[in-house]
């Protein structure tokens, strides 16, 4: 028999959810009628970015209200609390690569809709701030964790690269093509690991999930550090900036690219310092 929590809906949390879940509707009702490039990718990123946080937050909404979260087989606080980080990251970066190609000084709707995205992104924030600084907040799964984090933070900067990814740009070459390749993998492995941890299966896993999730991190480390030489050194080499170079151009593209994987090459560098540490160091302290 379906119960319903009308206090979740009262309380700060569920509050801020109905505001997200307005203001994602919202954006991407006046994005979808705004007069911009529809087969671009960016537009695409932003469009999906906003449709999937008001389904997963209108879903958790729903699920509280009718207290299915209480029957989830994995740590509903742990997964509501990744879930607003994750979104606060995609509107930030819907927030600020909307606006950069997509809006005009006559444009009304979009300009609208970079406001309201700015408000979602705020509005995950203060889930995320809420929830981080209560104690009623305090939870201890794997992706509120600092590695947990981190591999949220690997996956979102990689879908950032594809968005910026064009065939015709990386099949000259197979220093770029290995660059493609080394997104890829690394994407999938850390979608895996984030999966693995969340079911609380690394417990079957027939080897040392900690060394397996170690040489992970230092293996992309390493495989990070030949595409932020290699990608720039094939893309620019006798590849100037075109003069009439405008929006969209593809090969600001490839610049976006270059920062994306620097970005994403730190991040897996402290992930594996960090997992070093934690594995190793302290084990070493507490025997």
């Amino acid at each position: 028999m379906i119960q319903v929590n009308l206090r979740s809906l009262k309380e700060p949390l569920g509050l801020m959810r109905i505001g997200a879940s307005f203001f994602t509707c919202l954006t991407f009702s006046l994005a979808a009628t705004a007069q911009v490039f529809a087969s671009n990718p960016y537009w695409a990123w932003c469009m999906f970015t906003w449709c999937f946080c008001f389904i997963f937050t209108l879903t958790i909404v729903v699920m509280e209200f009718t207290t299915f979260s209480t029957k989830v087989p994995f740590s509903w606080e742990d997964f509501t609390s990744a879930f607003a980080m994750l979104a606060s990251l995609m509107c930030l970066a819907a927030s600020i690569i909307y606006p950069t190609f997509f809006t005009c000084t006559v444009c009304h709707r979009a300009i609208s809709a970079t406001v309201i995205s700015w408000l979602c992104f705020i509005t995950y924030t203060a889930e995320v701030v809420y929830t981080r600084l209560l104690p009623r907040g305090q939870v201890s799964g794997f992706l509120s964790t600092i590695p947990g984090i981190m591999k949220m933070l690997e996956a979102f900067l990689a879908c950032l690269i594809f968005t910026s990814l064009e065939t015709n740009q990386y099949q000259r070459f197979s220093g770029l093509q290995w660059c493609v390749a080394v997104y890829s993998l690394c994407f999938i492995f850390a979608i895996v690991i984030i999966l693995l941890s969340v079911t609380q299966l690394t417990k079957h896993f027939p080897l040392n999930f900690d060394f397996v999730a170690i040489a992970y991190n230092v293996l992309s480390a390493l495989m990070y550090v030949t595409v932020m030489v290699i990608w720039p050194l094939y893309s620019f080499r006798n590849n100037a900036r075109p003069p009439d170079c405008g929006r969209l151009c593809p090969w600001d593209k490839l610049v976006f690219v270059t920062f994306m994987a620097i970005f994403n090459t730190i991040v897996y560098t402290l992930d594996s310092i960090y997992t070093v540490r934690l594995v190793f160091f302290n084990r070493v302290v507490s025997e």
